[in-house]
């Protein structure tokens, strides 16, 4: 999760047509679960036939020089995108974002969901040439609780017995993590939790070699040891960073020979995409006011379009009146043409949110209408509410922690939908992130526009996180014991179809309540040169695309 919003473009000449959302939503789904395996013996650069050069070194762009590569410190994309390279978990996510084998060969879960054994790889060596075990995995995984680290992702695993001590400092080690012997880990938990696997699949869960780690201290960041299938070769800081292939390799050694991630500070999609087509670069962000339409028509390089496993919206406190008042959210909810500025502003780059949880996501419901726009229902349920026209409401306030000018035209653009219907909306700016965060936290913030990125592609990491009444990031002031009930069991429950049945149950109680303004779900873009092949993308974005897997088909 990543509280932020993207960059995004307004179209030049006014309105464009309306996107069809669901035949695009098809087209784009498919192309991100179906990796790019482009075959025969033409190439697509020359048209010549022949042998053909399919290693070689790779180059890509990245916006910020990283802070660190120590996987349990890190705390932004940039700088997972090159660890999760040198690293590996004991899980992986695959291009569905579905859990695969990693270091774990294999594991079990006992039958009360309580106890999880993983039996590890033998011969797995570090780059430095010694075999990864048990004692690692233990070690790196402890780490992620240990409040000296400040991980980001401690949370998460707070579930494990005995990590709240360990963290608050009673307890030297975590009891619910252990060594059965050299290849054998187990984790014991408080509470059953069905999408527990996919959570050591984060970027951050990576196995450290303990001994480095502990002589390094935080100049491991700077040097990182790994299993990966690329190793660090050389960091310049502010201008590049080369990973050379690591030819042992568990799975098999990459088809690449080296991987160059070129620094582009403050995120130069112009610079990079200009360098991208000198031939500098092997894939570049798409620019800014790229016309989408046309990018997928040229055959002069592959794009890639995708849903990102994330949700933009407005949440309401619910504890403040007026907003106290279901109706008035809800009133609120069919007043704002969301398509419409999905369109007019943002060219259609984002997928319109009829509900909270993404395509792709576990759980995800195509049949749900939410709240179409209707300003009449609008109208209705203000009166309802007692404020017919919108006479004793007062202004609304807005907070926006971004005044990008993309942003300032939405908050235009939801001004008149909301002031047709009485509503008047007063939007304040607030782009000191940390400032903006204490005043979230501390509920001080009526309405606020925020933006949540998966940690795990699981529903428990929307539906849970956000709208359960003791959510670490319930924003809203939310309860509701219905949800809460539904949530628990749909996070005990082993049994596939009873989460999904669970989560699209709660998902509707949710919306009923209406404690935020679903508006759409970020997408991931990238442009490839016409010669890169077997590229993998899946709903979490570029930091898990495993380059061990990508080749480059040129004509020797």
């Amino acid at each position: 999760m990543v509280a932020r919003t993207n960059n995004v473009a307004r179209a030049k000449g006014g309105r464009t047509p309306p996107f069809r959302l669901s035949s695009l939503l098809g087209a784009m789904v498919c192309a991100s679960i179906l990796p790019f395996l482009v075959g025969g013996r033409v190439n697509p650069v020359s048209g010549a036939t022949g042998a053909l050069e399919t290693a070689g070194a790779y180059r890509r762009p990245l916006a910020h020089d990283p802070e660190t590569l120590d996987p349990a410190r890190i705390s932004d994309v940039y700088s997972r995108s090159v660890s999760n390279q040198i690293f590996d978990g004991l899980v992986q996510y695959d291009a569905t974002a579905a859990i695969s084998p990693a270091l774990a060969e294999f594991w079990r879960a006992s039958r009360d969901g309580l106890t999880w054994t993983f039996q590890l790889r033998k011969n797995v060596k570090f780059h430095h040439g010694r075999e990864a075990t048990a004692d690692d995995v233990v070690y790196s995984l402890s780490r992620l609780l240990d409040s000296r680290i400040r991980s980001g992702v401690a949370e998460l695993f707070l579930n494990v017995r005995g990590a709240r001590e360990f963290a608050d400092g009673g307890a030297k080690v975590v009891s619910g993590l252990a060594a059965l012997d050299r290849h054998t880990v187990q984790v014991t938990l408080q509470e059953a939790h069905a999408p527990f696997v996919a959570l050591l699949a984060v970027g951050q869960a990576k196995i450290v070699p303990r001994d480095l780690v502990e002589s390094q201290g935080e100049a491991f960041g700077i040097h990182p040891v790994g299993t990966g299938a690329f190793r660090l070769q050389h960091w310049e800081r502010g201008k590049e960073i080369v990973l050379a292939a690591n030819p042992t390799y568990f799975g098999s050694a990459p088809k690449l020979s080296r991987l160059t991630y070129r620094i582009f500070p403050g995120d130069q999609r112009d610079a990079m995409h200009d360098e991208f087509l000198k031939g500098g670069l092997e894939d570049t962000p798409v620019p800014v006011r790229a016309d989408r339409r046309a990018l997928a028509a040229r055959g002069n390089h592959i794009y890639v379009r995708r849903p990102m496993l994330s949700v933009r919206f407005y949440g309401f406190n619910t504890r403040l009146k007026p907003l106290s008042d279901r109706r008035v959210r809800q009133a609120i909810m069919y007043a704002i043409d969301r398509e419409a500025i999905i369109n007019d502003v943002y060219f259609g780059q984002y997928i319109y949110a009829n509900g909270i949880l993404p395509p792709g996501m576990l759980g995800f419901n195509r049949r749900l209408t939410g709240y179409p726009y209707d300003p009449q229902r609008a109208r209705d349920l203000l009166a309802q509410a007692g404020f017919s026209g919108g006479r004793g409401l007062g202004p609304i306030t807005i907070w926006s922690g971004s005044k990008r000018a993309d942003i300032v035209r939405e908050h235009d653009q939801i001004k008149k939908s909301l002031g047709a219907v009485g509503i008047t909306v007063d939007v304040r700016y607030l782009p000191d992130w940390p400032a903006f965060s204490k005043m979230l936290d501390e509920g001080k913030l009526p309405i606020f526009l925020y933006a949540w990125y998966a940690d795990v592609p699981d529903p428990d990491n929307f539906l849970a996180r956000l709208f359960h009444s003791r959510g670490p990031r319930n924003f809203f002031g939310y309860t509701n014991a219905a949800v809460d009930n539904v949530l628990m069991s749909a996070r005990s429950t082993g049994d596939h179809e009873r989460r999904v049945e669970l989560y699209q149950k709660a998902e509707q109680l949710i919306l009923e309540d209406a404690p935020i303004v679903p508006f759409f779900h970020h997408t991931y873009e990238r442009l490839f040169q016409p010669y890169v092949r077997s590229i993998e993308v899946n709903g979490l974005g570029d930091p898990y695309i495993p380059f061990r897997k990508i080749w480059l088909e040129r004509a020797r």
